[in-house]
């Protein structure tokens, strides 16, 4: 999968559940602030991506410094490359 699919993914799995509008859909914009979440919004998206993606976010250290979407995008890149090299 591209990063871009994964980023397409991301961006359609959260534009689902929690009604957001595509065009807020920006790697800038806030979590919180901008898409308008609350912490246990945050745990929902946690349970979301992992199901989009088919592996274990939770206990992940990177999980606690993501403010914005960029961050979620390069989160699960970073997570999935990771998880493809040990499949190697």
């Amino acid at each position: 999968m591209t990063d871009q699919k994964i980023i397409e993914l991301i961006n359609s799995s959260l534009i689902e559940e929690f009604e957001l509008e595509t065009e807020k859909m920006t790697p800038e914009a806030t979590i919180y602030e901008d898409l308008g979440l609350d912490s246990l919004d945050i745990v929902d998206m946690v349970v979301v991506l992992e199901n989009a993606f088919r592996f274990k976010i939770r206990e992940e250290d990177g999980i606690r410094d993501i403010r914005t979407l960029g961050d979620i995008h390069r989160f699960v890149i970073g997570k999935k490359q990771s998880l493809e090299k040990k499949g190697d």
